[in-house]
């Protein structure tokens, strides 16, 4: 019986260790937690941003739709077309039909040119003739030749003063479907920067369209990070030469980088092929973020001390049963083999053996087919002598200078050494036809068998485990063949 003294230190030896597991799984619970919080960085990146630019390009989007059906009734307007093909007759009726447009829709601008004048009509009259030489009218001779029905481009308006509008230019065509115009309503810009100002406020982000060049061309009212501006370039911003690499404009996806006074920012960059512009949202990280990353650390250094402690007790205890450990019996008590502590020792010497000379060693991992169904049909002693007669048949298959094992249940590994890969197969084929072939027994019942087959060689810088894997991995695939086959991971160095 123990005594009392080794009764109250096997106690509290338990005590400690449930303390100390306890201690720990506090802190990898606190620690799952505050690396849960600390992934807020990579979502602000890889979620938030991202989804605020594309919200933020719908809506653009959805913005620039209605003024896209407008371009498009205008074009199938047949009081428009009809007064084209009529000659042109009368020009208060087209400056009245374009004021209509504007006045009821609430455009910026609206127009219609003719091709066969080159005559640009707007509310106001007639606005001028357009030239193929112009560099302002070089949007026209572009529809004109366009495939798709519109085209969207920001320009500057003659109308009114030069201001920058986003013009939807739609063709149009007579009943024969013969281009004889264009038609079109304007966006002013002042508007767009409302729609941004909005989004600013609502998503608490930065947002800004820059050009090809890296010009800004749109942001909110107050600017954009750091105050930048209409007419600036991202060039100008030191901040951002990290990101953008030494490009104009950073490439599309997602950035982070630090401002000149420390402050860490995320940013997500945004191509809008309608415009030929970049959309570019902005955000700053917050300090939290920088409190959360030092609880985090303290957490790591926390889960780090105590697991040293229970490991440095777990190797105290490991040391002391020892001895016993080693006086376990090295064959399997079911088939005679060598066990898996046995098989590892002689595994790694023929490891080391291979490697240090040089020569082939070939892994062998075998698999009873369907041997759970003959258990459940037969019982398993009927399996016990199955796993029996078929290490015979593995002992009868081999040299006696390979390893074999039973790894568990109905599993077995052979190391066959100084193999090459096709001899290692036709030493695996060998056994499965033998297994195939034959007649396995118990209690006067004859009972049939197949097995599959994997096979691997030894590969530079291999380590058991590597080999083994591999093995496994073509065992896998023999099964999923269909079972009573060999595959190899074979390699020639």
């Amino acid at each position: 019986m123990p005594s009392r003294s080794a009764l109250l230190s096997q106690r509290s030896l338990i005590a400690a260790l449930l303390i100390l597991l306890a201690c720990g799984f506090i802190a990898t619970s606190l620690l799952s937690y505050f690396s849960s919080r600390s992934a807020i960085r990579d979502g602000i990146i890889n979620t938030e941003l991202p989804l605020t630019s594309d919200t933020v390009y719908s809506e653009i989007q959805k913005d620039l739709i209605r003024p896209v059906l407008i371009a498009s009734m205008m074009a199938q307007d047949t009081f428009l077309r009809d007064w084209v093909l009529s000659g042109e007759q009368d020009t208060d009726r087209i400056t009245r039909y374009l004021g209509e447009v504007m006045g009821k829709q609430d455009t910026f601008t609206s127009f219609f040119v003719s091709d066969r004048t080159l005559t640009y009509y707007q509310a106001k009259g007639v606005l001028k003739q357009v030239q193929p030489q112009a560099w302002r009218d070089a949007w026209y001779f572009r529809l004109r030749d366009l495939k798709a029905p519109y085209e969207i481009n920001v320009d500057l308006d003659m109308a009114n003063q030069d201001s920058l509008t986003v013009f939807i230019n739609y063709q149009v065509h007579d009943y024969q479907q013969q281009f004889i115009g264009a038609a079109g309503v304007g966006l002013s810009v002042s508007s767009v920067v409302k729609l941004i100002d909005q989004y600013q406020r609502r998503y608490q982000r930065a947002v800004m369209f820059v050009d090809a060049k890296g010009k800004v061309l749109l942001t909110g009212s107050e600017g954009g990070p750091r105050g930048v501006r209409v007419g600036q370039s991202l060039s100008d911003n030191t901040d951002l030469d990290d990101a953008r690499a030494g490009q104009p404009v950073p490439g599309e996806g997602s950035h982070d980088y630090r401002d000149a006074d420390g402050h860490s920012h995320f940013l997500n960059v945004r191509h809008l092929p309608e415009l030929d512009w970049y959309l570019l949202v902005d955000k700053r990280e917050t300090g939290a973020l920088d409190r959360i990353r030092h609880s985090l650390y303290l957490n790591l250094a926390i889960c780090a001390m105590i697991t040293l402690v229970v490991v440095a007790l777990v190797h105290a205890m490991v040391r002391r049963h020892h001895a016993s450990i080693e006086a376990l019996a090295t064959l399997d008590s079911l088939t005679g083999l060598p066990n898996r502590r046995s098989f590892d020792l002689l595994a790694a010497q023929a490891l080391r053996e291979a490697q240090r000379d040089g020569s082939p060693l070939v892994a062998l991992l075998i698999d009873l087919d369907h041997f759970k169904a003959l258990n459940d049909t037969y019982g398993h002693l009927a399996g016990d002598e199955v796993l029996r007669q078929f290490a015979n048949v593995l002992q009868g298959s081999l040299r006696e200078s390979d390893i074999l094992c039973r790894w568990g249940g109905e599993e077995f590994i052979v190391l066959l050494r100084e193999a090459e890969g096709r001899q290692a197969i036709e030493v695996a084929e060998k056994i499965r036809r033998r297994a195939e072939q034959l007649t396995f027994s118990y209690e006067d019942q004859p009972l049939r068998l197949t097995t599959s087959i994997g096979v691997s060689n030894l590969r530079q810088n291999d380590t058991l485990h590597t080999l083994l894997t591999r093995a496994d991995s073509a065992l896998y695939r023999a099964k999923q063949a269909g079972r009573n086959r060999v595959c190899s991971e074979l390699h020639n160095e």
